[in-house]
């Protein structure tokens, strides 16, 4: 059995994969929402966050043989805890993470390495800023722009309870939060800019199956600043192996439970 971390579309597409390679999986997940197509192609799925001893307790006790940690390219605690349980555990660990994306040179488009950093720059350009780097990070931004007086804050994210009570806490009017599902196709990035006036927007770097591309180009091409946050470097040292490729990862898990399996 592999346990592995969904926090993607394309790693439910991962574990799809392994699935009809013939490995038995249970998928981990944060939402209800997100474990609906697993449990439709009758992939075993457990919903909630899982800190570091709660998933060494999962897997010491659930008969598991290899993990594959699947979670976001941003999900720096996801990624330790993931390493770090399996190694408490003496389980395999295979990270699969989107390829990243190479951006060519632009006068309007800004580089940054952090949250923090993206929310000084914001705060010197100005002007009507579109935030869409989810809900977890919100404090960060909203307490370096909001209350500014040159500044309209627009946040857009997922339509789940968590993120819009986190709005509402964090003082973030109604009409400046846009609560919906992507993907969206540049024609409807081009028009959430035009409605809400933006002339910077926020996004980070997370590779192209998150649709990053539709919305950075959409907005250079209208002429707004982009501020794009890079994906955060991540150790892996020994404790396991980094792949971006479904063929590969998948050859790699199965030669791993071939060996466990011939140990054992």
């Amino acid at each position: 059995m592999i346990f592995m971390l969904c926090g993607t579309s394309d790693a439910r597409e991962l574990a799809l994969n392994l699935s009809r390679q013939g490995l038995e999986l249970q998928a981990s997940v944060v939402t209800p929402s997100a474990a609906e197509r697993l449990e439709e192609a009758a992939i075993r799925t457990r919903v909630g966050r899982l800190d570091k001893a709660a998933m060494i307790s999962l897997l010491q006790g659930g008969g598991y043989r290899a993990v594959v940690d699947g979670s976001h390219p941003f999900a720096l605690e996801a990624h330790a805890n993931a390493m770090g349980a399996a190694a408490e555990a003496g389980l395999p660990y295979f990270r699969y993470e989107r390829q990243s994306l190479i951006y060519d040179s632009h006068p309007r488009l800004i580089l940054v390495h952090s949250y923090e950093e993206a929310a000084r720059k914001a705060k010197e350009l100005k002007g009507s800023i579109m935030l869409t780097t989810g809900g977890k990070t919100l404090g960060i931004f909203a307490e370096e722009l909001l209350g500014e007086p040159d500044i309209r804050l627009t946040v857009r994210l997922l339509p789940c309870l968590e993120n819009l009570e986190k709005c509402l806490s964090l003082g973030i009017e109604q009409r400046n939060i846009i609560a919906l599902q992507g993907p969206f196709s540049r024609e409807m990035n081009e028009a959430l800019y035009r409605q809400y006036g933006t002339q910077v927007m926020i996004t980070k770097e997370s590779g192209a199956e998150g649709s990053v591309d539709e919305k950075l180009y959409a907005a250079l091409d209208m002429g707004l600043y982009v501020i794009l946050i890079m994906r955060p470097g991540v150790c892996f040292g020994d404790s396991g192996k980094v792949f971006d490729s479904f063929d590969e990862i998948t050859a790699a898990v199965k030669t791993a439970l071939l060996m466990t399996r011939e140990e054992g």
